[in-house]
């Protein structure tokens, strides 16, 4: 039939209205910006980045590893590494970020930087009352602007944050216990080198008297027996000094 849907839309249209008078629920409308409606879990905006601690700065999860500046399809994501080192939240020693900005202006809101963060430094913010009259310094956000707490991650998302905690805390645990077990190698290697080095020193020192106890390996043998050789050969190849005796010869005639 010909306008089905528009009598059917304006049915609808005339319930909610009617309804609106009787039910809350189908109050759809809310006096904003005195009345604001309730965010779901799963909302996003923009994105910021999640640091642990009290100090943003000691305590920012991001290593400037550059994955989500390479991966952000509109390249609203500009980063700068640090020349120097600190500790991540497994305790090893990380680059961290000396500059990290977000052109808002640019960004889509796609999560593609969330999605390939490994180190899960960047979350999507659920703020949306952004407006400015600069509309270049103004929507050109730095780290510091960018920066909040893992308490406001679990406040906009606490199921997701819940999640990742328990991994990061997995991962440190097990960190932990890796570096405990190299340690241990280590110190054991150690000993066992140390036990060698004594096990070889004992034995030479036990050999040692033995040698010396030996009259046959003494050196004052050794030098008795070189003596006498000589004095063999001498003696040996002394000519002697007595005449021999000569037979007289026979006449074969007389």
């Amino acid at each position: 039939m010909l306008g089905e849907g528009i009598l059917k839309g304006l049915a609808e249209t005339a319930k909610n209205f009617a309804g609106s008078f009787v039910s809350k629920e189908r109050l759809t409308t809310v006096e904003y910006p005195e009345e604001r409606l309730p965010l779901p879990e799963a909302a996003r905006n923009f994105p910021f980045l999640v640091y642990d601690g009290p100090d943003w700065e000691k305590g920012m999860r991001c290593v400037a590893c550059q994955i989500c500046e390479k991966e952000c399809p509109p390249k609203c994501i500009y980063i700068e590494k640090s020349k120097d080192k600190k500790p991540d939240f497994v305790g090893k020693m990380q680059i961290y970020p000396a500059k990290f900005d977000i052109d808002i202006s640019v960004c889509m809101s796609c999560q593609i930087c969330v999605e390939v963060c490994p180190f899960e430094a960047i979350k999507m913010d659920v703020e949306y009352e952004l407006a400015t009259d600069d509309r270049f310094g103004g929507l050109l956000l730095d780290r510091k602007q960018l920066a909040k707490p893992n308490e406001y991650y679990h406040k906009i998302h606490p199921t997701e944050a819940t999640h990742v905690d328990a991994r990061l805390a997995e991962e440190k645990t097990k960190a932990e216990a890796k570096a405990k077990a190299d340690a241990a190698a280590k110190a054991k290697a150690v000993a066992d080198a140390a036990a060698k080095g004594t096990v070889a020193t004992t034995a030479r020192t036990t050999e040692s008297p033995k040698a010396t106890a030996d009259p046959s390996t003494s050196p004052a043998a050794a030098d008795s027996a070189q003596d006498d050789k000589p004095l063999a050969t001498t003696k040996a190849a002394e000519p002697s000094l007595v005449p021999a005796k000569t037979e007289p010869k026979k006449d074969g005639g007389n």
